[in-house]
């Protein structure tokens, strides 16, 4: 029995790291001792086609080496098979990957026990660098700030309540079906948005995602009735376009929130209660021209929704009308919009988006310069299957980042301690190396959204926790995105209480003033906005470290409540890095003895020299 040793997450056994660009070489190398000379060979194949058997050079005692290069973006998959003579008779293992290890593999005798690693090619795009560069801020539009000097909303609306106190918290009225039937509101406007420039210019960030802003029944917005229309209790066409002028001109970009798989029972593709007329929508007539976008299995009281959400009918993606009136048309939804100066899209449950509407998506916005299409996806985007169907996100001309769910769970689960630091570790340089570098970048990375308890109420209110969460937040890979409101150390549970209104009367301003230094701190450095990452454990602690040319942040978090010892040599690193000796004797002359409970350290070096400091927690 030969012994055999293949990591994929070591230099010398495979360059590059990761996921590789299209007409790029890939190396790989393994390990076989054999008392025999063995055969070895290398199994790969693009998902879908047939396996291609490439046999590995001897070039060294016990090292097979192949190098090859993929012409064709997508998904691949490769293994290793060794064949040993032994008495004239031929021994066959396979060589794949183990699950919850450290990249390395182990071998097995049959086929059907192969579990083969994921190999993701992609085609090379540019950053779009205000993005990248960037910090976002999500703004739930109805919960942030109103313009008008009275509590009121800007338009009177059947059916809708305004709180009686912005500090009330958020609730739905619902009937004994369980459905809503009076939408709350607290009175958000885009104005009152325009007027709130001066703080978020404070605060720092350069972006703002701002939730849908389109005509719709509810306080979320995610029912479109009309994707040409604002919303009239945020405002007008006019009071939009004002804001993205008052924004661009202190340097903030703006992200919109597409919501194409689904519109509002209501809206006028639909047109449930007749409010656009009696020959208007899917529902009124069969010989609407919508009507081809919606199934109906009984006509017209039952249709297709959207997760068996009645008030959400689904739309077709592959209804060509559809898309011509998104992104294919003469006049269609994006380009209506991104011409206005919107500079970039966030598509709400991309999983549900054929990847062809989102490519036509992308073509459409590749007629201007630097804009930004991302995604919400809550899994591993590069191996996600939805609807039976592979999904093409991370490959190129499909979307450029998505909502990065994951690394917010691997948050969690370092500060809850429901993973140990290694597993963690794992899952995290898995997404590594299943992403292109150009596509973890260009992700959002969150710690809280509104489609989860806010990041206070879901560390149960643990100040030094939220903290953690809120250093990881802007030493992580990708774009950093602060929900609204996490600044003030808002709190709330599951949605709505997730979705209070802004406390602008918090007098507070601790947290709002370590957001500030963080944010600094990332502008300041570019390991932490383009710089690959290494996570590594030592004991308890969870570390991180950024390089992008000559500098480096490294970054030790104590999830543990008891002061633990920091041992720089004792790291255990998951990728390979070039860690000096020199480097080695700066940091551990940087470092304290010890870090105590629920806090962190850090520091950048540029040319071995220190240039960063510890912010405090």
């Amino acid at each position: 029995m030969s012994h055999i040793r293949f990591n994929p997450w070591g230099d010398y056994y495979k360059q590059p790291f990761g996921a590789i660009a299209t007409h790029h070489e890939v190396t790989i190398r393994i390990y076989v001792a054999s008392s025999v000379e063995p055969y070895v060979y290398c199994r790969y194949r693009k998902e879908g086609s047939e396996i291609l058997q490439l046999p590995m050079a001897k070039i060294d005692t016990h090292w097979y080496e192949c190098r090859f290069s993929l012409t064709e973006k997508g998904l691949y998959f490769y293994s290793f098979m060794i064949q040993e003579s032994f008495d004239q008779s031929l021994t066959t293992v396979y060589y794949g990957e183990e699950d919850n290890s450290d990249g390395i593999g182990k071998s097995v005798d049959q086929l059907h026990q192969l579990k083969e690693f994921q190999l993701t090619c992609y085609d090379e795009e540019e950053y779009v660098p205000w993005y990248v560069d960037g910090v976002a801020y999500q703004i739930f539009p109805d919960r942030f700030h109103s313009h008008l000097a009275n509590h009121q909303l800007l338009v009177d609306r059947k059916k809708t309540f305004i709180y009686g106190n912005q500090s009330d918290r958020p609730m739905y009225i619902k009937n004994q079906a369980g459905d809503v039937v009076r939408w709350d509101f607290f009175g958000g406007t885009l104005k009152g948005i325009e007027e709130k420039i001066p703080y978020l210019l404070d605060l720092g960030v350069t972006i703002v995602y701002l939730n849908p802003i389109f005509l719709a029944d509810s306080n979320h917005r995610y029912d479109t009735n009309d994707y040409f229309e604002i919303d009239s209790l945020l405002g007008t066409k006019e009071d939009f376009v004002s804001l993205i002028q008052a924004l661009h001109q202190n340097n903030i970009r703006v992200i919109l929130d597409g919501v194409f798989s689904h519109v509002g029972k209501n809206s006028r593709y639909f047109n449930q209660d007749g409010r656009y007329g009696n020959n208007v929508g899917a529902s009124r007539t069969q010989a609407s021209e919508y009507y081809p976008w919606f199934t109906f299995t009984d006509y017209p009281s039952d249709y297709q929704s959207w997760w068996g959400i009645k008030d959400l009918p689904e739309v077709n993606k592959e209804c060509q009308s559809f898309q011509e009136m998104i992104y294919a048309g003469e006049t269609n939804v994006i380009d209506y919009w991104t011409s206005m100066g919107v500079d970039g899209w966030r598509l709400d449950v991309a999983d549900e988006l054929p990847d062809v509407f989102i490519e036509g998506i992308r073509a459409t916005l590749a007629k201007y310069e630097h804009k930004i299409l991302i995604g919400e996806v809550w899994e591993d985007a590069s191996n996600k299957i939805s609807y039976g169907n592979r999904r093409n996100y991370v490959f190129g001309d499909n979307l450029q980042g998505v909502m990065n769910y994951p690394f917010r769970e691997a948050v969690l689960d370092l500060l809850l301690h429901r993973s140990s630091v290694d597993q963690i570790c794992l899952k995290l340089t898995r997404l590594l190396e299943n992403y292109p570098l150009q596509f973890v970048l260009q992700s959002l990375t969150n710690v809280g959204t509104h489609d989860t308890k806010r990041i206070y109420s879901e560390l149960y209110e643990n100040e030094h926790k939220f903290l953690l969460a809120l250093s990881l937040l802007f030493v992580l890979p990708g774009v950093p995105c602060l929900y609204y409101g996490d600044e003030r150390q808002m709190k709330g549970e599951a949605d709505p209480d997730n979705r209070a209104f802004f406390p602008w009367h918090n007098e507070n301003q601790r947290v709002v003033q370590f957001c500030q230094r963080w944010i600094n701190y990332r502008k300041a450095h570019r390991s932490l906005q383009r710089g690959d990452t290494n996570f590594f454990y030592q004991g308890e602690l969870f570390g991180c470290l950024r390089i992008y040319e000559d500098e480096w942040t490294v970054l030790f978090v104590n999830p543990s409540e008891r002061e633990q010892t920091i041992d720089f040599h004792g790291i255990h690193w998951l990728r390979s890095v070039d860690v000096t000796n020199q480097f080695i004797e700066r940091v551990t002359k940087q470092l304290p003895e010890k870090i105590a409970g629920s806090d962190f350290w850090l520091a950048t070096f540029k040319d071995e020299q220190k240039i960063g400091g510890q912010i405090n927690g």
